[in-house]
């Protein structure tokens, strides 16, 4: 994998990618709890901004994928992130704090065009063969960074500030566009009269029409939908789980991250031996019903080492999620529609957590943080019945289009 042109670029762009990311959000949490003294509305904003634009824009930006040449979608959509955050510390100057919510709103917009041309990218230069293989480096780099992203973003908040931190994403989008340059460049689609005749409303409607065909896709959708709903809650109740039930103060937060970050790390190479042994589906089943029985206990735990223990065990988890989603949407997908299929089911489940996220806050001002986890395990416990009728369906047989790179 590592003499591959193509993956090679794509790894370097995500480091870079990842460092500005982590050092940019867990900068502008410490940043917001600090400038409204911890008020769980703002702090839920905070991943409304980051999430909400998978659910506005995923679909119309998987479209743009399928149409567009993904390798300069990709450069551009680097060079556009890195501007906007000029634009935002130019609002920080002059004392426009909640700027901030538009810079991780921005960039995870710009995100919702790059995320699926890379998808494209991937099924170009990336033999099948390969492709699990591949996820599970990606995989064990996200788990790096979950393990030094949050200690690394509240060092250069502590020591630099919020401009700094901003600054340093831009800088990171910036070089990671340069570095996309090396991938090779997209060879021009032939024109077809039917081609031309094809519109942007034609093809969302025909991927539409595609997703509700299938019976696994159309099935995720309803899993993505429950899933989302659970982690909407987890992911903006986090840091009261760290003060309230844990009694610690916030800062506590990147070593409950780092935790999960080195489950993910032992995960990645776990899942890498089960993912030959288990379906995809059979593993995304397995691995949801593992959370739900995680959720409960985080939302109940009053013990450090417990909650630390369960966090390690959840981490381990996710890479058996991240992989199993990829894989069933690869192997159900065919080249021509990954990116419309991506662009329906991401917002299935960040829609749905946008939601919970957004309710989640003035849920807190009226519900124990005990009842609110009930809920999310409730709705994890749902999406992973929604599996069950899946386990005896067999992936069809897709092309090999890779090409070497």
């Amino acid at each position: 994998m590592f003499r591959n042109r193509f993956f090679q670029t794509i790894l370097m762009s995500n480091i870079l990618l990842q460092l500005g990311i982590w050092v940019r959000n867990f900068a502008i949490l410490l940043y917001v709890t600090d400038k409204t003294d911890n008020d769980p509305v703002a702090v839920s904003l905070i991943s409304v901004a980051e999430f909400a634009p998978i659910f506005l824009f995923a679909f119309i930006g998987g479209t743009f994928a399928d149409r567009w040449r993904p390798r300069r979608t990709m450069i551009w959509c680097d060079f556009l992130s890195a501007a906007a955050v000029g634009v935002v510390l130019l609002a920080l100057i002059y004392e426009s704090w909640a700027a901030v919510y538009f810079a991780t709103f921005l960039s995870a917009t710009l995100s919702q065009f790059s995320a699926p041309s890379s998808m494209k990218l991937f099924k170009r230069y990336v033999p099948q063969e390969k492709l699990q293989s591949a996820m599970g480096i990606f995989q064990t780099l996200m788990a790096l960074f979950m393990i030094a992203g949050p200690t690394i973003g509240t060092i250069v908040f502590q020591n630099f500030g919020i401009n700094v931190s901003i600054a340093i994403m831009g800088v990171a989008s910036l070089l990671s566009a340069l570095v996309l340059i090396r991938i090779p460049r997209d060879e021009a689609a032939a024109p077809s009269a039917e081609a031309k005749q094809t519109t942007v409303l034609t093809e969302m409607k025909e991927g539409l029409s595609y997703v509700w065909k299938s019976r696994v896709l159309r099935t995720m959708c309803i899993t993505f939908l429950l899933a989302g709903l659970s982690g909407g809650i987890g992911q903006t109740m986090g840091i009261f789980v760290v003060t309230e039930r844990l009694g610690q103060p916030k800062e506590f937060l990147q070593y409950v991250l780092m935790i999960s970050g080195i489950g993910m790390l032992v995960g990645g190479a776990g899942v890498a031996v089960l993912s030959k042994k288990m379906a995809p589906v059979k593993m995304l089943a397995l691995a949801l019903a593992v959370c739900t029985i995680g959720t409960i206990g985080v939302g109940y735990s009053t013990n450090v080492p417990v909650t630390l223990t369960l966090q390690l065990f959840m981490g381990m988890i996710f890479p058996m999620i991240h992989i199993s989603i990829n894989t069933i949407m690869l192997k159900w997908s065919e080249a021509a529609f990954i990116g419309r299929v991506s662009g329906i089911l991401g917002p299935m489940y960040m829609g749905a957590m946008v939601l919970m996220m957004a309710i989640a806050g003035p849920l807190k001002t009226v519900l124990p943080l005990t009842v609110i986890y009930t809920i999310s395990a409730l709705f994890m416990l749902a999406g992973t019945i929604s599996l069950l009728p899946l386990f005896k369906q067999q992936a069809p047989k897709m092309p090999d289009t890779s090409l070497s790179a």
